[in-house]
Formats: structure tokens, C-alpha cells, sequence
């Protein structure tokens, strides 16, 4: 029997060929059965698969035979298995360039050198992230979207009323968070990806003592699950939605349309639309109207 498991994943490095770089991914990919997403540009690589594990294993170690990738880190979560053995996260698998790993729009201000974007932040762990809070009285900085962070986040975050990377950047010109400038802000993201460059962001417009959750949420729920700063759960990119860290994890979501308390996230049934809502399954189940179109 076939044990699925879920990979996320990134890596910077100084890409001078991203195409030839997507053709040996989904080479090596199909070659093992696998199904998800990765984004190669000339920044580098990032991607959540899923598979069977002895499959993923063989995948990480042909990719850590690319030197530029050597370095990758790797996360684990747990998957979902249909009755013919295969991966029930994921329906296909797609590889793609893009001249952004997240897309921020702003591709010339991203420096990669040794492997890291510069001008980041202090990275911390998990347990540094805890010792940095005991000592000072830090922001946690969400650099996810609003649905993401409607479910799960960390105690007292700011979270920015942003649907998609790009709107991050606009948001910090318009002065909106100019007061947090010269506080302890700590950035956080799913894996670790989006704040090393929103960090950079940041730095560049004046924030000054910045910090980011190195391996993000995933790692931390790793260590922490749900006995120590955040809350609620876990936005994942693959078909389960959401994850959860224990079976005592904080329910903080609220049903769009009714209001109960809910971790659950559906996507829009217009396929003309590419929203998605935290919605309870009885509200998802009577069709409930699309904010967009009208009707879902």
C-alpha cells in the first residue's frame, strides 16, 4: 500500500536557463508518479508536490544532485491516498516559468546571492522565535492573504486585507503601517517563501528591525503544533485546504454567510471564478451566492 505524503518546498539560486531547469522537473516528476505545482524562475524554485514516499524520496535526491539546489529544504506533511494508491492532494502536475517565484511585482528589486535573497531579516526558528517574544514586544507581520489568514494565524498579527501578493506592495507605500517602522516586526508565511522577499520589501521602505519565521507556519506547527503562539489552522495549496497541527487545534474561522465557527475553505463553483471563501460545509453544500457573480 502506497503512503502519500506532501512536499513543500524552496530554493534561491541564480537560474541563467529556467526552461531548461522546468523540462528536468516535470521530466523528473512524471518519471516517479508525482502530482502538484512548481514554480522555476530565474530566482530559483518553489513547489508543493505530492506522492508516494518512497517516490518523494527519490525526487529529493535527484534534485539535490543539481548543485544550485543542494541546499533545499524539504517539508513534510501528511497526505491523502485514493484507492488506486495515488495521491489524492493533487489532480495533475504543473511546472511552470515565471520571471517571480511569488509573484510581488517587483522582480528587479529581488538580489539572490548564496542561496538567500539579500537585505532580509534576522531568520529565527521556532524556539528563537519564542526567547524573541519573551524579551520584546514584537508584531507579527501575516504575509499571506485574507483567506489564509482567516482560519489560522498567529496571536495578535497584523493581517493585511490582501487577496494576492502584488497588493503588499502597494499597501506599504500607502503608509498604512509607517507606525510599526522602528517595532521588533516578525514577518511569517505557510513555508518561509513570501517573507524572504516581503522582508526585503519591507526594508527597503523603512522598517528597521525585522525578523522572519524561518520554514514558516510548517515548520513551527512542527515543533509548537497548537500548545504555543498560534492559532487555529493551516492554509495549504493542495485539495485538503486546510491542515491541522492537533486534535485541539483552535476553530477561528467564521462561515461567510452564516457565521458559525469554521476552519473550512471552498472554492467558488462559477468556474469563471477564481475566489474562494471560509464557508461552512452546511452553507458550501446549499450553493450560497458568489460575491463576484452573483451566484455560486
Amino acid at each position: 500500500m502506497a503512503t502519500p505524503k506532501v512536499l513543500l518546498f524552496y530554493a534561491f539560486a541564480d537560474l541563467p536557463d529556467p526552461e531548461a531547469v522546468r523540462l528536468w522537473q516535470h521530466t523528473l516528476c512524471a518519471s516517479l508518479g508525482l502530482r502538484g505545482r512548481i514554480i522555476v524562475s530565474p530566482q530559483g524554485i518553489n513547489g508543493t508536490l505530492g506522492g508516494d514516499v518512497i517516490a518523494m524520496k527519490q525526487y529529493i535526491r535527484g534534485t539535490k544532485e543539481y548543485e544550485p539546489f543542494r541546499g533545499t529544504d524539504f517539508k513534510w506533511s501528511e497526505g491523502r491516498a485514493m484507492p488506486d494508491g495515488t495521491t489524492a492532494d493533487f489532480p495533475r502536475l504543473s511546472v511552470k516559468v515565471r520571471s517571480e517565484l511569488v509573484t510581488f511585482g517587483t522582480p528587479g528589486a529581488v538580489k539572490v546571492a548564496d542561496g538567500r535573497v539579500e537585505g532580509g531579516g534576522t531568520h529565527l526558528d521556532p524556539a528563537a522565535l519564542h526567547e524573541l517574544v519573551e524579551r520584546e514586544d514584537i508584531v507579527f507581520f501575516d504575509g499571506r492573504n485574507r483567506i489564509e489568514s482567516a482560519v489560522g494565524r498567529f496571536s495578535g498579527a497584523v493581517v493585511p486585507p490582501v487577496d494576492t501578493t502584488r497588493e503588499f506592495v502597494e499597501l506599504l507605500d500607502s503608509g498604512a503601517y509607517d507606525h510599526l517602522k522602528d517595532r521588533p516586526v516578525v514577518t511569517y508565511c505557510t513555508g518561509g517563501i513570501r517573507c524572504e522577499i516581503l522582508t526585503p520589501l519591507m526594508r527597503e521602505r523603512g522598517f528597521t528591525d525585522l525578523y522572519q519565521l524561518d520554514g514558516g507556519i510548517a515548520t513551527y506547527g512542527e515543533a509548537f503544533g497548537d500548545d504555543g503562539l498560534w492559532e487555529g489552522s493551516l492554509y495549504v495549496f493542495d485539495d485538503r485546504m486546510t491542515m491541522d497541527f492537533s486534535d485541539h487545534a483552535a476553530v477561528i474561522g467564521s462561515c461567510d454567510t452564516c457565521g458559525s465557527a469554521t476552519s473550512d475553505v471552498v472554492d467558488c463553483s462559477d468556474v469563471a471564478c477564481v475566489q474562494q471563501f471560509v464557508r461552512c460545509a452546511a452553507c458550501a453544500a446549499t450553493g450560497s451566492a458568489c460575491s463576484r457573480h452573483g451566484a455560486s
